[in-house]
């Protein structure tokens, strides 16, 4: 027989103490699930976003103080190739990087992603227009800071995102905070390879936020079962 209401001689705080731990993990569980529902609509509505805008006649930038991502638009200008950075970028076609370089049109500066080059590719192999030229591509926000894994040193010339504010700092330029992912220009082989933006993207949220909801649900059924065996075997002690 147990004085103090535990099972086989184990205290009842140590029980309480299990109980709450187990409660943690199934909040945790349904955190995990309602957190991959939050990231199940962002990409839905990311999906709306590209179907409505990216496919659609491009619009001017001019008069466009912040227009919304993944807008197909149309932009004059020169290009300040003096100005051009380097932004690191893994694509379908290998390491390497993305050129992103300034172009000054009549009323705005708005930087531009002209496309992928490999790394190793002599800068020399690369496309230089010259003189007043149109571009058309998408829409892109900043992306300050840096990545996940890296971060961007600016005073080195090292980008791993495109971080427009910082590059306009570091250029000495004025320039929208946006910028612009170009269509390929010139010839099909020819570098900065354009026209590379991601528009599909791979949803699989709803799988992940239905496993981890069943996860709980049984988490939360096994945990009734040994409580339940828990209070059945106490009160068989306790009767003895």
């Amino acid at each position: 027989m147990t004085g103090d209401g535990g099972h086989a001689g184990r205290p009842l705080w140590v029980d309480l103490v299990i109980i709450a731990l187990a409660f943690v993990v199934f909040v945790t569980l349904l955190l995990l699930g309602n957190w991959q529902m939050r990231r199940l609509e962002w990409k839905l509505d990311l999906t709306e976003a590209v179907e409505t805008r990216a496919y659609g006649d491009p619009v001017s930038v001019e008069g466009l103080v912040q227009p919304p991502e993944y807008l197909r638009v149309v932009a004059d200008g020169t290009w300040r190739h003096d100005l051009a950075l380097r932004v690191k970028a893994v694509t379908e076609l290998g390491a390497g990087s993305w050129v992103m370089t300034p172009l000054e049109g009549a009323d705005r500066t708005v930087w531009v992603n002209r496309g992928f080059v490999p790394s190793g590719l002599d800068p020399t192999e690369w496309t230089r227009p010259e003189g007043p030229v149109e571009v058309t591509g998408l829409v892109r926000e900043s992306r300050p800071g840096g990545t996940l894994l890296e971060s961007n040193d600016p005073e080195a010339g090292r980008w791993v995102s495109a971080d427009i504010p910082e590059m306009s700092r570091t250029a000495g330029i004025n320039a929208a905070r946006y910028f612009i992912d170009a269509d390929h220009q010139g010839e099909p082989a020819a570098w900065p390879r354009g026209g590379l933006t991601k528009l599909e993207f791979r949803n699989t949220h709803l799988s992940y936020a239905l496993t981890w909801y069943a996860m709980a649900a049984l988490f939360l059924g096994a945990m009734a079962y040994v409580i339940r065996q828990r209070v059945r075997k106490s009160g068989v002690v306790e009767e003895q």
